[in-house]
């Protein structure tokens, strides 16, 4: 199963495409526009809407003279594409969009390499390499969830809203990630904050 479907129903004004997806999710305008960029540049009217993409980087190439047939040595392969000359060719980047879903696996890698991307940037200065290296290990696609979990909680949110909003379907699983974020905010987490 694809982790969205894209139904692609675009009228003569040209509003955004309709996104059917599995639920009731919710999609903000702001994401609808993301969503419609990238199906427009991808090229993408029907199927999944998160898909491989193969990057090719080229480096530069310097223009190359044609040889004359009589500089060849003996013990060299003789080519005639050697008295070719080429044009020079500026560095360039291509990509290719596949046409099957994205394995569900390929989540965690993309989020650590945007992660350690951000970490080598400077994006993330409280952050030692060691602890960096230990954090990237428990990384994956469902740490989104948890941590929409834990943020919805921190701002004050009510158990039920999270359910509905994450679909958890049983309060056990939202609780059992929220139980650090309680021991910090709860009784002992107060006392201690008054001891510092």
């Amino acid at each position: 199963m694809s982790l969205a479907t894209l139904n692609v129903s675009r009228n003569v004004s040209r509003k955004p495409p309709f996104i059917a997806v599995p639920g009731d999710h919710y999609c903000k305008p702001l994401h609808v526009e993301a969503i419609a960029a990238w199906t427009e540049v991808a090229g993408i009217t029907a199927g999944p809407l998160f898909r491989r993409v193969q990057v090719r980087r080229y480096k530069e190439r310097a223009a190359v003279k044609g040889r004359r047939i009589e500089s060849f040595s003996s013990r060299e392969t003789w080519d005639l594409r050697k008295t070719l000359s080429r044009p020079a060719q500026p560095a360039r980047v291509e990509y290719d969009i596949g046409t099957a879903a994205l394995h569900p696996g390929s989540i965690g890698p993309i989020f650590r390499a945007i992660i350690q991307r951000a970490f080598d940037l400077g994006a993330l200065p409280d952050l030692t390499a060691e602890d960096l290296a230990r954090l990237m290990k428990g990384i994956s696609a469902h740490s989104t969830r948890i941590g929409l979990n834990q943020d919805l909680f921190a701002s004050g949110e009510d158990l039920a809203g999270i359910m509905d909003a994450l679909r958890w379907k049983s309060p056990r699983m939202p609780l059992a990630y929220n139980r650090n974020l309680a021991a910090e905010h709860g009784a002992a987490g107060r006392l201690q904050a008054k001891l510092r």
